[in-house]
């Protein structure tokens, strides 16, 4: 075997991830538009051969109660409850789950086989249906069947044919593992470090028989709360998903799984063909899947509150399942007892979780029980709602929903922006707007500081953030440390003020937002500083942004979208609590959430320095003696070798900059400014914008790369 350079050196920065960007990994080429093909779908077709394939037992994987309902809700649960609101990363989209490492978790365990199941009708559709959307539909389609009624379906997930290796899963190396790296507090009861939500390494969200595999209700609870809160779940929906989604099916421990499963499906033998965890235990019902053996209620493919009932009006005791772990059984004997899975002559007792009994003994989560069981029809919609929440979460503006079951509703966790009811500016009305821009008192470094700092809060992962809408001028964002809120609140009145300005002195219908005006005033600086430096250049823009409002901004959860460290503004921060080491591998993450590919980050970073667009203005990084001008100099003077490197703090974040001969002080820089001299691969990429002849092509490459950045949320142009 073959060791690749992070094996050989482990603390070598990660550049690999922006790879991912710039290569073509989708079979169906480049020219493929997956919106186009899934429009020509016929929806009630689809929906109809999945239920076909939910109600046929195959004998080489027999359905529980001759329905696989229970487990195609349970599949795309697990694909979509991935997601995490730190980073927007995970998820149902892109279909990550049958790609490693999501396709042999220890808690996706035999779902293989439910994707399998679904292989006829992925086969009849191809590339029209998506495995992501696919694997979403069939747990509504599964719901449905079942008698739930639910609220919505949106397609629109183009998959992946490559595992997101930017994906930050924790620090432990081997399965079903906590270390206390993974928490601020106590490993498995304290608050996770970011971007992470499932409290164990392979788990979708916590350790089912409790934390550390105890039943320990109290502290199972706070493991749920924390984990369902970085899915940006309040308490009610936290309980209507948990409620609703153990209404049906069984879970499964007919015996110890290390004595009797085989390797997960990326360990199998070739001749599997990708399916993993074969069983040698031959007794019915011959299942393990989780190693807790039994059905919540005695109606698992009926939507009806049986769970809540059983919760509620028994009570539980712990026991040692036949599968080795923890779950707990009714005491007494008259709770109701469910078919057997596979023979429904015979019966099985009802049980329960530690984490479902969690829900009954936290006093906030048990009001909820009550007032869903007092309201069947409360607990209806709120399942509906927060289910459909669940699944769509990571797709971001509701724009790219797509089919014709999309809710008419537009939901505040979608982050929704008006719609443009006025003429937009044309190139008359742009030219004028650019010459009051410049004219005004706000510099160049103030409007480009403006302008990135609203749109690089997009995140490709989940398509949040971004300039549209303007909520850097609402809360959170508005007062945000890395966006100077006092210079920021000045910058704001002026272009407040041009805005109202020029609105209200046309006779026509032409307006222009505050959105659109950020964007505009950041692309007047960019081509004010290339013309200093010599270069005539125009930053393409394309009107028809809007401003949001703050009803339309969930503040909280707007939260998540703050950046730690800010490479293109040389923005440190403070303290941190996620799993990071180093400020380099924050800049490359925030390049992946940006879609950047090596060249692209290197050029904004190099930009935003000459062009003088730092943190509080400061000289750090500035490797120019004319600052706001658009050149090669960053490049130029960090690989100068007349200059020597030395930190001036312990933590190695701030170096001093010296002449090697007379040893004077020439500028200060931090590590995000030396990782370009000092990693292998960027200081490649920089060597390409540093010669004598390269100026030029790194101004027309900022130009493009920056207007990339300005441009990553505009869903209405694609």
């Amino acid at each position: 075997m073959t060791w690749s350079n992070q094996e050989w050196w482990p603390d070598l920065l990660r550049l690999d991830v922006l790879d991912d960007n710039t290569a073509e990994t989708n079979p169906y080429g480049e020219d493929f538009d997956y919106d186009e093909e899934f429009e020509q779908l016929d929806l009630d077709e689809v929906k109809s051969d999945i239920e076909d394939v939910m109600t046929d037992s195959q004998d080489w994987w027999p359905a529980d109660y001759g329905h696989y309902g229970p487990f195609f809700i349970r599949m795309a649960w697990h694909s979509a409850g991935t997601y995490r609101t730190a980073d927007g990363r995970a998820g149902a989209s892109g279909g990550l789950q049958r790609l490693p490492p999501e396709s042999s978790w220890p808690d996706n365990v035999n779902l293989d086989k439910a994707r399998r199941l679904l292989q006829p009708v992925k086969k009849k559709y191809g590339k029209k249906l998506s495995w992501g959307d696919l694997i979403v539909l069939a747990g509504n389609v599964a719901l449905e069947s079942m008698g739930f009624e639910t609220y919505g379906f949106a397609g629109g997930r183009e998959d992946a044919f490559k595992s997101n290796e930017a994906v930050e899963w924790g620090p432990e190396t081997e399965w079903e593992t906590t270390s206390p790296e993974r928490f601020e507090g106590d490993a498995e009861v304290g608050a996770l470090k970011n971007p992470l939500a499932n409290t164990v390494m392979g788990l979708i969200y916590v350790n089912p028989e409790g934390p550390y595999g105890e039943p320990d209700v109290e502290g199972s609870a706070k493991n749920i709360r924390e984990e369902f809160s970085r899915m940006a779940m309040d308490d009610d929906e936290t309980v209507a998903l948990i409620a609703g989604g153990h209404t049906f099916g069984k879970v499964h421990g007919a015996d110890e799984p290390e004595e009797h499963l085989g390797p997960e499906p990326e360990a199998a033998p070739i001749e599997e063909q990708g399916l993993g965890w074969d069983h040698d235990f031959e007794e019915k019902p011959g299942m393990i899947t989780s190693g807790i053996e039994g059905p919540w209620n005695d109606t698992p493919t009926q939507w009806d509150m049986g769970y809540i009932d059983n919760l509620l009006e028994h009570d539980w005791t712990s026991v040692k399942g036949p599968g080795g772990a923890w779950q707990w059984r009714p005491v007494g004997d008259d709770v109701d007892y469910a078919p057997g899975a596979q023979d429904s002559s015979e019966t099985e007792e009802p049980m329960m979780l530690t984490t479902d009994v969690a829900l009954k003994h936290d006093d906030d989560y048990r009001e909820i029980l009550e007032r869903f069981q007092e309201n069947p029809d409360e607990f209806q919609e709120a399942f509906s709602r927060a289910w459909y929440k669940l699944l769509h979460r990571d797709m971001g503006p509701p724009e790219r929903y797509l089919g014709p079951e999309v809710p008419n509703e537009t939901f505040t966790w979608q982050d929704p922006v008006p719609d443009a009811e006025y003429e937009l500016v044309g190139d008359e009305e742009i030219a004028e707007l650019k010459e009051e821009l410049l004219s005004s008192e706000l510099t160049r470094s103030q409007l480009v500081k403006t302008a990135w700092a609203a749109a690089s809060t997009y995140r490709d992962s989940d398509k949040r953030g971004g300039a549209n809408g303007a909520r850097i001028r609402l809360e959170p964002q508005r007062s945000w440390d890395v966006n100077e809120p006092d210079e920021l609140e000045t910058v704001l009145e002026t272009l407040q003020a041009i805005k109202e300005d020029f609105n209200g002195s046309r006779a026509d219908d032409v307006r222009i937002s505050l959105a659109d005006l950020i964007v505009l005033g950041g692309n007047a600086a960019v081509e004010e500083a290339a013309a200093a430096a010599g270069y005539d250049v125009t930053v393409p823009f394309e009107p028809g942004r809007t401003d949001a409002t703050q009803e339309q901004t969930d503040v909280e959860s707007f939260e998540v979208l703050e950046p730690k460290v800010d490479a293109f503004r040389n923005y440190l921060g403070g303290e941190s609590d996620d799993l990071y080491d180093y400020p380099e591998e924050r800049m490359i993450d925030k390049a992946e959430l940006l879609n950047l590919s090596v060249p692209e980050l290197t050029v904004l970073v190099g930009g935003m320095r000459t062009l003088g667009a730092t943190y509080r203005d400061t000289s750090r990084g500035v490797f120019t003696d004319e600052p706001g001008t658009l050149t090669n100099d960053f490049f130029v003077n960090l690989l100068d070798m007349g200059y020597e490197w030395e930190p001036v703090d312990e933590d190695r974040e701030i170096f001093e900059v010296c002449d090697r001969e007379t040893g004077d002080l020439e500028w200060e820089a931090t590590r995000l400014d030396l990782i370009f001299g000092s990693n292998a691969r960027l200081r490649a990429t920089a060597d390409a914008y540093f010669a004598d002849d390269a100026e030029e092509q790194f101004v027309e490459d900022f130009v493009d790369a920056w207007h990339k950045v300005m441009s990553l949320d505009r869903f209405d142009l694609e």
